[in-house]
């Protein structure tokens, strides 16, 4: 039979995944979320297509380039019409499909996308109760390190705060081509029970990117442009600031926790810094 050749492109991070056994593996992490459809990011050639399908499950699959496509619709015909999405994951609106139903996120993701698929499945979180797939091992380290590991970044502070993460196994470049220059590594996002964080959602997550962006600094130094900014935008809303004369804030910024560098701080821990900033800067 004519096999259509697919070329792995740079400029789309595709690295084909050639090992049946990996590719298995990968497609029975989603047996932890039963019953659920399941979506798949990125099959390029199928390898992982291939043995989702054997499952019985509603699988979909969405795909950006068009000679992997093409190559899904000659080899794989029970995915043609909407089983086969055809367009960009990142620009998709995750609740139009199977119905707005819960479903499983999985895929060998392409690298260069990896984080900002993760930062997507958080603006649905209450429709991806499981997510798993592959990404770069130094990646899958950083998401399911926890405090005190230098490892330990923003993605892991905000992708904890609502699941529990899995490292799973890792997976030799040798399972691929064009082989990556780095190993990777198969992980599992479940949902936790958290469903408010208790505190103002999007300067939780400002206070993380901040602090992080400078995590060599103690959070003190971090913290104190942060809220001078904060400042500045209340000003400009209702007026009782001005740009130039600021509240002074050196009390807060002698509390014990910005002695502390960002790596050191738990989830819970940033949900409590997050509403002290706030306290400080929205003080009548």
């Amino acid at each position: 039979m004519y096999r259509r050749e697919v070329r792995p492109k740079k400029s789309l991070g595709q690295h084909f995944l050639v090992d049946e056994a990996v590719a298995r593996r990968i497609a029975d992490t989603v047996d932890a979320a039963p019953e659920m459809p399941v979506l798949e990011v990125g099959p390029g050639t199928g390898a992982l297509t291939e043995h989702l399908l054997v499952k019985g499950r509603d699988l979909h699959v969405v795909e950006l380039d068009r000679e992997s496509i093409a190559y899904l619709k000659e080899h794989f015909p029970m995915l043609r019409g909407e089983r086969l999405i055809e367009g960009d994951f990142l620009r998709m609106d995750l609740a139009a499909l199977f119905g707005g139903k819960p479903f499983v996120l999985t895929g060998n993701y392409p690298y260069n996308i990896s984080s900002q698929i993760f930062f997507k499945m958080l603006d649905y979180r209450d429709i991806i109760p499981c997510c798993t797939g592959m990404i770069q091992r130094e990646v899958a380290q950083r998401l399911c390190s926890g405090p005190g590991n230098r490892d330990y970044g923003i993605l892991s502070v905000l992708l904890q705060a609502w699941y529990d993460t899995e490292y799973l196994f890792t997976v030799e470049e040798s399972a691929f081509n064009p082989p990556p220059k780095v190993k990777s590594a198969v992980v599992r996002f479940t949902r936790n029970s958290v469903t408010d964080l208790g505190c103002n959602e999007r300067l939780f997550r400002r206070v993380v990117k901040t602090t992080f962006n400078q995590r060599r600094k103690m959070m003190r130094g971090s913290i104190r442009p942060l809220l001078a900014q904060l400042d500045n935008e209340n000003s400009m809303v209702n007026g009782q600031w001005s740009m130039v004369n600021g509240p002074d804030h050196s009390a807060f910024l002698s509390l014990p926790v910005l002695t502390k560098r960002p790596e050191q701080l738990s989830v819970q821990d940033f949900v409590d810094l997050t509403n002290a900033v706030e306290r400080e800067c929205c003080a009548e």
